[in-house]
């Protein structure tokens, strides 16, 4: 298990970097609150994502898909020309903004700033009939960024996931959180790392 210091430390980081953060940038997700309300539907969105234990909690992000996006009920991953996605959907997750308000969850604890990225149950479910060690990734809180997330992609394989998410989880450092964070703005600006999965596809077993 790691450290109680460094998970104080962590904890301790984690506030005062989220709290600044939503501060300063509170301009800005105004603005993009009343760019995405312009469609007549709500500037958020909430889904269930599962986080340290297999808690579950709702993740918070600017809504980047039409409303009926999933009224079929069923969850799937965004494609690489989804038409789910508005117009100034397609922009925000272009640049990432689609998810500042996880700041939120991360002040209130739900997530740390880095972590293996929080996965839906029916998702982590269907990972989990093909493999059973993906829930090994929820031995540590959610994040916003991760090792995934640094040295992969949005469709990288659950298998390739779980093994750089149990690399991170076995080997806990706040060194190791800074280098992933300065490591994430370094690739906000690749484009080939927000791709989606295949047309059709539900998730991102191959």
């Amino acid at each position: 298990d790691p450290a109680p210091e460094y998970l104080m430390l962590k904890r301790l980081f984690d506030v005062v970097v989220s709290g600044c953060a939503l501060f300063v940038l509170s301009p800005v997700m105004l603005l993009v609150a009343w760019a995405v309300r312009r469609d007549g539907g709500p500037a958020f969105y909430r889904q269930c994502r599962l986080t340290k234990d297999g808690k579950r909690f709702d993740v918070l992000k600017f809504r980047s898909m039409r409303v009926d996006a999933e009224k079929d009920g069923k969850a799937r991953l965004a494609s690489a020309n989804d038409d789910r996605i508005t117009p100034v959907g397609h922009f925000i997750r272009k640049v990432r903004i689609d998810e500042l308000p996880q700041l939120i969850n991360i002040l209130r604890g739900d997530m740390s700033i880095v972590g293996p990225r929080p996965e839906r149950p029916e998702i982590a479910a269907e990972y989990e009939k093909e493999l059973p060690e993906f829930s090994l990734r929820l031995q540590a809180k959610a994040g916003l960024t991760g090792y995934a997330q640094v040295y992969g992609k949005y469709n990288t394989t659950p298998y390739d996931k779980l093994q750089m998410d149990l690399m991170y989880i076995a080997n806990p450092s706040f060194w190791e959180d800074l280098r992933i964070i300065f490591a994430t703005i370094k690739i906000l600006f690749l484009p080939e790392s927000t791709e989606g999965v295949a047309e059709g596809q539900k998730n991102a077993m191959k």
